[in-house]
């Protein structure tokens, strides 16, 4: 292999090409490069052609080239590197090059491109010689092109004569067909003329007819737009008046009914508020009862007054169920835990719940029974007894913060009372209104 790279004075590296290189060659030199990609591995291309490795030869070529151009002319190492490639793929012509004479019957093109990429001596000739070669390539395939162009034109031009000659004939055969049509639409017309004539004087006594008719229906329509205002007025008039006496019926139904019930929610709200001030117990004793009597099988009223009830007697329980839509609302572990707590949980809740399905039919009052949900190892498969509704907290709601939401939801003046004996709760629940009492007090009841 011929040496290319050592920049001695013997070889082409010291000569430089004083013009653009040419157009054909160029894309001969971006064809070799684009080849020589393959066999080149990624630390072997300069930086700025390594994105481009993965292309394929046509697409690099196309997208690369101007890339590839400049790193060939500029990357002495990349230009000896694609050099000894070619001279792998075209020994004959580069060692034709490396001996000074190139074969006689290559491509003037190709002998270019190689001569630029390897640099032997004298490339720069070759180079420019080349693109001398290429010039007149394209001047002599250019004057073939004028001369076809130019025996083209001669064609189309002898064509366009004939068939203006053909065209002038039949134009001239059409102007005498033309011209005999004309002097018989010159006689039609004379007779038209006259035609227009009668008809334009018969027109003149039918627009005269036309005005009177319309002075006539213009005085019937001004007398009928009069009568209609005129109506229109009185139905004006009318509406008004009707709309008038429905507004002062429709005000005044509203303002009675506005005094009726402005006067209705002042007494209820009256009603609700003086019992919340006064805590008025329930109503369980009736005029008769105020006389001073004995009755057979009962206390006599000294031992009546002597029996005061306890926060811890299960009597106030009976009293406050009696009361008009009483809501009990049970915290169910908090009781059987006061009461029961050796059973296991499943027995204690069955236990509750029957005794409070009995609680519940004895009183009316509405029962509700609240479970905590983080005592549950997997969802209770339960049917609440008869009258009582059986709840279980959500997770990450205890059954406290359930409890104060059932409270909560109850509207205000409606008997609530809780039975559990967490403090927390009971203090929660009478803030809201309800009335708290102690899990034992309902034991004993429930007992």
């Amino acid at each position: 292999m011929v040496e290319t790279g050592g920049g001695g004075p013997d070889d082409g590296t010291a000569e430089v090409l004083d013009r653009p290189l040419p157009d054909g060659v160029r894309r001969r030199v971006v064809q070799i490069v684009s080849d020589a990609f393959g066999s080149l591995t990624m630390a072997e291309l300069p930086a700025q052609l390594r994105q481009y490795a993965r292309f394929a030869p046509n697409r690099r070529a196309k997208f690369a080239g101007n890339a590839m151009a400049a790193a060939l002319e500029t990357d002495r190492l990349f230009r000896q590197r694609v050099g000894e490639r070619y001279r792998e793929a075209q020994p004959e012509l580069s060692g034709a090059l490396d001996s000074g004479s190139p074969p006689p019957a290559a491509d003037p093109l190709d002998v270019a491109a190689a001569a630029y990429v390897l640099r032997p001596v004298g490339w720069v000739k070759l180079v420019t010689a080349a693109g001398e070669e290429a010039q007149r390539a394209d001047a002599e395939r250019a004057d073939e092109e004028s001369r076809a162009e130019l025996e083209r034109l001669r064609e189309e031009l002898a064509h366009a004569r004939e068939h203006t000659r053909t065209e002038t004939e039949r134009l001239r055969a059409e102007l005498d067909s033309a011209r005999k049509d004309a002097e018989s639409a010159h006689r039609k017309l004379r007779s038209a003329l006259s035609d227009i004539k009668r008809g334009e004087a018969a027109l003149r006594k039918a627009r005269a007819e036309t005005d009177a008719a319309r002075a006539e229906a213009q005085t019937r329509v001004s007398a009928a737009e009069s009568e209609s205002r005129r109506l229109k007025a009185r139905l004006g008039e009318a509406e008004a008046a009707l709309e008038a006496t429905r507004r002062a019926a429709r005000e005044g139904r509203s303002v009675e009914d506005m005094r009726v019930r402005l006067l209705l929610d002042t007494v209820l709200e009256s009603a609700q508020g003086l019992r919340r001030e006064l805590a008025l117990p329930p109503v369980s004793v009736r005029p008769a009862e105020t006389v001073d009597a004995v009755e057979p099988g009962r206390m006599t009223p000294k031992d009546i007054a002597a029996r005061a009830l306890s926060e811890h007697d299960p009597a106030i329980l009976d009293q406050l169920l009696a009361l008009p839509q009483a809501h009990l609302v049970v915290d169910g572990y908090n009781v059987t835990k006061t009461g029961y707590p050796q059973m296991p949980l499943e027995k204690q809740r069955l236990r509750l719940l029957g005794q409070l399905s009995a609680l519940a039919a004895q009183t009316g009052a509405e029962v509700t029974c609240v479970f905590d949900g983080a005592e549950l190892a997997a969802p209770v498969l339960l049917a609440p007894p008869r009258g009582v509704r059986v709840l279980f907290s959500k997770p990450g709601v205890t059954a406290d913060e359930l409890i104060r939401q059932l409270v909560r939801a109850e509207p205000p003046g409606r008997p609530v009372i809780v039975a559990s004996t967490d403090r927390e709760v009971a203090d929660g629940v009478a803030r809201s209104g309800a009335r708290p009492v102690a899990s034992a007090v309902l034991l004993k009841r429930l007992s």
